[in-house]
């Protein structure tokens, strides 16, 4: 060990006023008991070695064997001037090392040291020693918050090269509290790198990272790193869902302007707000998807949500899109229904522009408890005659439309008709 810095003549000032302002008892303010016959401490024997807060002492030891024990007076340079105060006594004439703690960094430091006798005197102190704090490790040099992740920010920094530095703590900006709070302690001067995740999308976060030593000694913070969180892809665009399809529901869309879509989501539900459920998922280039189902005029309530690279899904404040399947057909209109002669006629008139042609039901009662039922299709016109009836049998017709899909109508209510028995 090596002493750091040599006696001056300030120090020597020190310790001129020493003896008359020094404190025998840790904190007791009185006037050393000074017995010039005891031995002192040989000035040239002390060394020390300085760290951030602490400064460690080594000295030779003295032979008198009136000794116990040593007292160090210290003062702060830059704040007691020349007020020395005793820091410690030491109960062991063997003792030669010391290590003075919780120091403020790079700052000047004046000691001097008596021998303590067994009587409670001691001995005149050694010559002013003045020596100083090391300076505090120098800030992370480099730090850098990585944008456009999904729901976390990455902070890399450059390790710090003092090889006192033991860890990093990561602060973060709370917008809430209006301060900073501890997010993070990382452990080992290597490590460099933090993932912060859980965010928000599209979120601006702010961070500090600071070193700190072994002693738990702080470097300044580095200035302020800002980073954003990756915003969420924009949907897809110009959504349609059909209304007059037969039996499906046809979807189309225009694809999301953001560049790494890889996929859309399509979610279906009864209600225009909630319930929502995945009915299928296609890939990029796939602008179009036909739900089929098995019913006329059903409606369902459609949304179609863009998916990133990332798994990342558009936003679902979104409206959602009514589609619907074809409903059937309206029913015809009799407007006619009698017997001429000997036939059964029936005009009508057509209840949907849809239709193309009409089924003819005609039921005939063969007993009072059997019936049977005959269909004649593809009837285009709006007329039907039926001449295969016979005195006395009571008949019932109904009618129904066919459109271009082969939907059907309702029938229309039986229209009943009997040719009257021949009297003879």
């Amino acid at each position: 060990m090596t002493t750091l810095v040599k006696t001056t003549s300030l120090a020597a000032s020190l310790l001129l006023l020493s003896g008359c302002s020094g404190l025998s008892n840790l904190g007791t303010p009185t006037k050393p008991k000074v017995d010039e016959t005891v031995e002192v401490i040989d000035s040239k024997s002390i060394k020390s070695i300085a760290d951030i807060t602490s400064i460690a002492f080594e000295w030779k030891k003295v032979e008198d064997p009136k000794v116990v024990g040593y007292n160090f007076y210290r003062a702060n340079m830059h704040k007691d001037g020349r007020r020395l105060k005793l820091i410690k006594s030491l109960d062991n004439r063997y003792t030669t090392h010391f290590v003075d703690t919780k120091l403020q960094p790079n700052t000047k430091y004046v000691y001097q040291i008596s021998s303590k006798a067994m009587n409670g005197s001691e001995s005149n102190t050694t010559t002013a020693y003045v020596t100083q704090t090391a300076a505090r490790a120098l800030p992370v040099s480099f730090a850098q918050g990585i944008s456009d992740l999904p729901n976390r920010i990455k902070l890399v920094w450059r390790p710090h090269p003092d090889l006192r530095i033991r860890y990093y703590e990561i602060q973060k900006f709370d917008t809430g509290l209006n301060k900073w709070k501890l997010l993070k302690r990382i452990d080992g001067r290597l490590n460099a790198e933090y993932i912060d995740d859980r965010l928000g999308n599209n979120k601006v976060y702010k961070y500090r990272i600071t070193a700190l030593t072994y002693e738990d000694v702080a470097t300044q913070p580095t200035e302020v790193i800002t980073a954003k969180t990756k915003p969420l892809p924009i949907g897809a665009q110009n959504f349609q869902a059909t209304v007059n399809q037969p039996k499906k529901i046809v979807l189309t869309w225009e694809p999301s302007p953001t560049e790494d879509v890889l996929k859309y989501s399509i979610h279906r539900s009864l209600f225009e707000s909630l319930g929502f459920s995945k009915v299928k998922e296609v890939s990029k280039d796939t602008l179009s998807v036909t739900d089929k189902i098995d019913s006329d005029g059903k409606t369902y309530y459609y949304k179609v949500f863009a998916i990133d690279k990332d798994h990342l899904r558009s936003s679902d404040k979104i409206d959602s899109r009514m589609g619907m399947t074809l409903n059937k057909p309206a029913k015809p209109v009799i407007t006619l229904a009698q017997i001429q002669g000997s036939k059964a006629i029936l005009n009508w008139s057509t209840g949907d522009k849809r239709a193309m042609s009409y089924n003819v039901y005609k039921t005939t009662e063969v007993s009072f408890f059997e019936s049977k039922t005959e269909k004649f299709t593809d009837i285009k016109g709006l007329r039907f005659e039926d001449n295969n009836i016979i005195n006395g049998v009571q008949y019932k017709y109904s009618i129904q439309s066919n459109d271009e899909y082969g939907l059907m109508s309702e029938k229309t209510d039986d229209a009943e008709l009997i040719l009257p028995k021949i009297k003879n």
